[in-house]
Protein backbone atom coordinates (compact mmCIF):
# COMPACT_ATOMS: atom_id res chain seq x y z
CA UNK A 1 0.00 0.00 0.00
CA UNK A 2 0.83 3.68 -0.72
CA UNK A 3 0.33 6.71 1.50
CA UNK A 4 -0.23 10.42 -0.44
CA UNK A 5 -0.31 13.42 1.39
CA UNK A 6 -0.41 16.73 0.93
CA UNK A 7 0.17 19.68 3.39
CA UNK A 8 -1.46 22.83 2.77
CA UNK A 9 -1.08 26.00 5.10
CA UNK A 10 -4.12 28.14 4.99
CA UNK A 11 -4.55 31.45 5.40
CA UNK A 12 -5.83 32.59 9.28
CA UNK A 13 -10.05 33.36 8.57
CA UNK A 14 -10.06 31.27 4.88
CA UNK A 15 -10.16 27.75 6.75
CA UNK A 16 -14.24 27.56 5.49
CA UNK A 17 -13.52 29.17 2.20
CA UNK A 18 -10.71 26.13 2.31
CA UNK A 19 -12.94 23.57 3.32
CA UNK A 20 -16.08 24.37 0.72
CA UNK A 21 -13.25 24.55 -1.83
CA UNK A 22 -13.03 20.45 -1.22
CA UNK A 23 -16.39 19.89 -0.27
CA UNK A 24 -17.09 20.98 -3.47
CA UNK A 25 -14.90 19.83 -6.04
CA UNK A 26 -15.39 16.48 -8.45
CA UNK A 27 -11.69 14.23 -7.44
CA UNK A 28 -12.65 11.46 -10.45
CA UNK A 29 -10.76 9.07 -7.43
CA UNK A 30 -13.65 6.67 -7.96
CA UNK A 31 -12.69 5.96 -11.53
CA UNK A 32 -9.11 5.25 -11.07
CA UNK A 33 -7.63 1.66 -10.45
CA UNK A 34 -6.06 1.67 -7.47
CA UNK A 35 -7.56 4.34 -5.30
CA UNK A 36 -8.78 2.92 -1.79
CA UNK A 37 -9.84 5.90 0.41
CA UNK A 38 -9.58 9.24 0.91
CA UNK A 39 -9.79 12.21 3.81
CA UNK A 40 -9.22 15.75 4.51
CA UNK A 41 -7.43 16.17 7.51
CA UNK A 42 -7.18 19.53 9.92
CA UNK A 43 -4.37 19.83 11.60
CA UNK A 44 -3.26 22.86 14.25
CA UNK A 45 -3.69 26.56 13.76
CA UNK A 46 -1.26 29.28 14.59
CA UNK A 47 -0.80 32.82 13.99
CA UNK A 48 0.43 32.28 11.06
CA UNK A 49 -1.50 29.59 9.32
CA UNK A 50 -3.76 26.70 9.57
CA UNK A 51 -2.46 22.93 8.70
CA UNK A 52 -4.96 20.76 6.39
CA UNK A 53 -3.48 17.71 4.74
CA UNK A 54 -5.03 15.27 2.28
CA UNK A 55 -4.73 11.62 3.06
CA UNK A 56 -5.47 9.06 -0.02
CA UNK A 57 -4.88 5.78 0.33
CA UNK A 58 -3.72 3.24 -2.39
CA UNK A 59 -2.80 -0.22 -3.51
CA UNK A 60 0.74 0.57 -4.79
CA UNK A 61 3.05 3.80 -5.69
CA UNK A 62 2.51 2.83 -9.09
CA UNK A 63 -1.35 3.00 -8.77
CA UNK A 64 -1.04 6.73 -6.92
CA UNK A 65 2.00 7.83 -9.80
CA UNK A 66 -0.35 6.19 -12.84
CA UNK A 67 -3.51 8.73 -11.32
CA UNK A 68 -1.24 11.26 -11.08
CA UNK A 69 -0.92 10.89 -14.85
CA UNK A 70 -4.28 10.04 -15.53
CA UNK A 71 -7.26 12.12 -17.37
CA UNK A 72 -8.93 11.96 -14.24
CA UNK A 73 -5.87 13.97 -12.46
CA UNK A 74 -6.02 16.77 -14.76
CA UNK A 75 -9.80 16.91 -14.34
CA UNK A 76 -10.09 17.38 -10.62
CA UNK A 77 -7.15 19.76 -10.71
CA UNK A 78 -8.63 21.90 -13.76
CA UNK A 79 -9.60 24.63 -11.72
CA UNK A 80 -6.91 24.62 -9.44
CA UNK A 81 -5.49 28.40 -8.37
CA UNK A 82 -9.02 29.85 -9.75
CA UNK A 83 -10.08 30.96 -6.63
CA UNK A 84 -9.65 33.49 -4.24
CA UNK A 85 -6.49 32.90 -2.54
CA UNK A 86 -6.84 30.79 0.64
CA UNK A 87 -3.34 28.79 0.24
CA UNK A 88 0.43 30.08 2.00
CA UNK A 89 2.56 28.41 -0.71
CA UNK A 90 2.32 25.33 -2.50
CA UNK A 91 0.79 21.88 -0.75
CA UNK A 92 3.65 19.90 0.39
CA UNK A 93 3.97 16.54 -1.26
CA UNK A 94 4.83 13.50 1.18
CA UNK A 95 4.56 9.77 -0.01
CA UNK A 96 4.50 7.36 2.23
CA UNK A 97 4.89 2.91 1.60
CA UNK A 98 2.96 1.11 4.07
CA UNK A 99 5.80 -1.47 6.01
CA UNK A 100 3.49 -2.62 8.68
Amino acid sequence: MFIAMNRFKIIPGCENEFLEIWKNRETFLDEVPGFKEFHLLSGPTTDEFSLFASHSIWESRQAFEAWTKSDAFRKAHANAGTAKPVYLGKPEFEGFEVVL
